[in-house]
């Protein structure tokens, strides 16, 4: 049985140490990097003293509490692959404007991952001690602050990619001579294009797919509901994120920074939605065919989703997520997990 190493413990036959005599010839080897100290910096350098101010209050980040985890670099046969899984506890401080109270509080940041989007990750915004002044102060904190933290988290997530990572990748040995002629993207795109137009059926074919049903009840009317997912400020309002489409047959649509696109097929006021679906992972022909049908009961909404052309390998998180950033969400958001 083989066991997998954990971060920072690879196989010493793998990993090439960063010393003289370990050159890692043509990137062959699995070289690993320790970003773990660094990291810790980077994110201080980012938050720390981060200011937020407007016309109702001003915030700061004074500190960071807590900072558990672990980043590392890897390369193997000349391809970076990052992990990283941070999760952080920052104190904040701030007052109403006009207002001497200095007011104090927690954010935490549990979710800092390579396995999460920037528009996954959970920020989460408490009170030292709660009062009228305070919660407009968080609120504040919470609707003005929370996309300007993950911009900063974006960013080190870049620096780690761009900057950490510079000299990982040596160049090659005697692999590309200086007489071979360089192709543009463009060019190889339409080599591509013109040389595997018919292989891509059988790419197609390669990935085993599956439906995956879910069945769910909402305290709350089948109007009410379809409205929900068809209504951009209703979405905007579950998502937590701006968004823009229209619902009509073959309008576009797009959530989650772009991580969640598709087209409406069919929109049946009240009773049912069909749209194509995917998510920014798949390859890119790869749509899952969502049927969304609502059956109103006495004092509850049924709701059954179903999804044609799941991923075999992405069943589980599939189902994980339309639970965690649809379903909970929308009852979080509307009340519609309440007995009316």
């Amino acid at each position: 049985m083989f066991h997998m190493a954990k971060w920072g413990e690879g196989d010493p036959r793998w990993i090439v140490e960063e010393r003289p005599d370990g050159t890692n010839v043509n990137n062959w080897h699995w070289t690993e990097k320790n970003a773990c100290q660094w990291s810790k910096d980077k994110l201080a350098s980012l938050l720390v003293g981060m200011v937020l101010e407007n016309d109702v209050a001003k915030c700061e980040i004074a500190k960071i509490d807590s900072c558990e985890g672990e980043a590392v670099a890897n390369n193997r046969k000349g391809k970076l692959i990052f992990f990283y899984e941070w999760d952080l506890t920052l104190s904040w401080k701030g007052h109403l404007s006009g207002a001497a109270k200095e007011i104090e509080g927690t954010i935490n940041i549990p979710n800092l991952s390579e396995e999460n989007s920037v528009a996954e990750i959970e920020i989460n915004i408490s009170l030292k001690e709660p009062s009228n002044e305070a919660t407009i102060v968080k609120d504040f904190l919470y609707h003005q602050g929370r996309s300007k933290i993950r911009d900063q988290l974006e960013k080190y997530i870049k620096d780690l990619k761009e900057e950490f990572s510079k000299g990982m990748i040596l160049p090659k040995k005697d692999i590309e001579s200086s007489s071979k002629v360089k192709l543009s993207k463009e060019s190889l795109k339409n080599i591509h294009n013109s040389e595997n137009g018919a292989k891509e059926d059988k790419s197609k074919s390669k990935i085993d797919t599956t439906t995956v049903v879910m069945d769910v009840v909402f305290q709350c009317s089948g109007e009410d509901f379809y409205n929900v997912l068809t209504t951009p400020e209703l979405v905007s309002a579950f998502t937590q994120q701006s968004v823009t489409f229209q619902a009509t047959k073959g309008g576009k649509f797009q959530l989650f920074d772009g991580n969640i696109t598709g087209e409406f097929l069919e929109l049946c006021p009240g009773k049912k939605i069909i749209k194509n679906w995917r998510t920014k992972q798949w390859p890119d022909w790869l749509y899952s065919t969502v049927t969304v049908t609502i059956n109103q009961q006495e004092d509850h909404t049924k709701v059954k989703v179903t999804l044609v052309g799941v991923p075999k390998s992405d069943e589980a998180i599939t189902r994980q997520n339309w639970e965690r950033y649809y379903f909970t969400p929308i009852k979080r958001t509307f009340g519609y997990g309440m007995l009316l």
